[in-house]
């Protein structure tokens, strides 16, 4: 079967046959959804390969951070979901390893033998190709040097799919690009498939009120945040949306009662007011894991990358990749009770921020929450807020976080209309972050940085400066 990215076969073939020719291979990766998912697409093609590796996780990919990898004298080391915007970091250990990168950040400027990544060939790696999707067109080169060719690792796609959801490249409510290539793949191979629904997060897992109590991406007057509105607004439903006394959820209803729902839902939402641009954005693509329990978060995209974000933003990336590898027992069980403190902890930071409010520049806004909002999350949380009252959209958002004593972690986070008029919180994140004293990088939309800890002003200054030169 032809390659689904063409135009990176040549690249990912190039960094398959140095992964071949390794003794040992150390597997580095981020530790968030995406970095999860390419971590298990890569160990994965790794083992049915052959290939003896090890498999660690960081948080960013600093100068500490490779040089703790090349003093651990493995010959080979893939760095996944990162390393390109480190090249130059990584040139100078590259002495002591042979470095082999499938990522989709924005490169720095140096080079690389065995380099894979979209933006290298044209493709935008924050909404057509994710890290999943790189490692696994990697994981699908390995695959052709064995007896099935091609056939080999397409059942990886999964895997790829929920590390693009994840990555929030499912724009418009559905994959673009190569990602799109991706599920083509999985949806050949089984694995995925890729159907209209009702565009809101807890289709497997939620009771039918708190599915609709709880969808904020398309705020309906009178149900969303209103439990007693929901659960009347279903009431008046001619479905029956209970069964044995208990509230059914999404996927317990047929296509027909499903069909019911979603028109009460728009025409409720047009009786209230809700403008035309947002009530199409309750209908979009859903991505199932055709292989997963039906009724389980695992089943849908969505649900599966909010259930590794929560292992990897508490130091349990480990839990993360167990899952992702098929543990279904006691990681699978830990990853819920995770989930559970995670969902916690974002609607109090939520809530922080409403409370404390932001500061306005010229061209940004940001808050500063201290010790207040863990480091791990608060780039979730800043994303977030955007949809918050006292928060404005036509402005990006930085948030701050203490890291430790000695450093302070900086998320920032735009809009799409934003990176239309110019937008590249990357070169904002970087450049500013080097300015005062750190290092940073990441996608155009969203992005982060590593600081000394009491220089936030100095980088602020910066940000907005550069931010303004952007938007013009």
């Amino acid at each position: 079967m032809d390659a689904p990215v063409p135009e990176l076969e040549a690249r990912a073939r190039a960094c398959a046959d140095a992964l071949l020719d390794a003794e040992e291979v150390l597997l580095a990766s981020h530790i968030d959804a995406d970095g999860l998912t390419s971590a298990a697409v890569a160990a994965t093609a790794l083992r049915r390969a052959g290939i003896p590796f090890e498999t660690v996780f960081e948080k960013q990919l600093d100068a500490d951070a490779v040089q703790g990898i090349a003093a651990s004298e493995y010959d080979t080391v893939l760095f996944t979901d990162f390393g390109s915007g480190q090249l130059d970091v990584i040139a100078e250990a590259a002495g002591e390893f042979r470095p082999v990168i499938a990522d989709h950040h924005q490169p720095a400027d140096a080079d690389a033998e065995c380099h894979l990544n979209p933006l290298l060939e044209g493709i935008d790696g924050a909404s057509e190709l994710s890290g999943a999707g790189a490692a696994y067109l990697l994981a699908r080169a390995l695959a052709a040097r064995g007896p099935e060719a091609r056939l080999a690792n397409r059942d990886l796609a999964a895997l790829a799919v929920v590390g693009a959801v994840g990555d929030m490249q499912a724009s418009g409510g559905e994959l673009h690009g190569a990602n799109a290539a991706v599920v083509a793949e999985g949806v050949e191979a089984g694995v995925v498939s890729e159907t209209k629904d009702l565009s809101v997060y807890g289709k497997q897992t939620r009771p039918l009120p708190k599915l609709l109590e709880y969808a904020s991406d398309v705020r309906i007057p009178g149900i969303t945040g209103d439990e007693r509105g929901a659960v009347s607004f279903l009431d008046d439903l001619d479905v029956d949306c209970r069964a044995d006394g208990d509230w059914k959820r999404w996927v317990d209803l047929t296509d027909d009662e499903k069909r019911s729902v979603a028109s009460a839902l728009v025409k409720h939402a047009v009786s209230r007011g809700v403008p035309a641009f947002k009530i199409d954005r309750l209908v979009g693509t859903t991505y199932v894991l055709e292989e997963e329990s039906v009724g389980t978060a695992l089943r849908d995209a969505s649900e599966f990358s909010t259930l590794l974000n929560a292992t990897a933003r508490y130091e349990r990336a480990d839990v993360g990749l167990a899952v992702c590898l098929g543990d279904r027992g006691e990681a699978l069980d830990r990853a819920r009770e995770l989930l559970r403190t995670h969902r916690r902890n974002l609607s109090e930071g939520i809530e922080w921020v409403e409370e404390h409010g932001v500061t306005t520049e010229e061209y940004l806004q940001w808050f500063d929450a201290g010790e207040e909002i863990r480091e791990t999350i608060v780039g979730i949380i800043a994303g977030m807020s955007m949809s918050a009252d006292g928060v404005a959209r036509d402005r990006p958002i930085v948030a701050f976080a203490r890291k430790n004593d000695a450093e302070t972690k900086v998320s920032g986070r735009g809009t799409g209309s934003l990176v239309g008029r110019g937008l590249d919180l990357s070169v904002v994140m970087r450049e500013a972050a080097r300015a005062a004293g750190g290092d940073g990088g990441g996608h155009d939309v969203a992005a982060g940085a590593t600081i000394p800890a009491g220089n936030e002003a100095e980088f602020i200054e910066h940000a907005d400066e550069v931010v303004g030169e952007q938007l013009g």
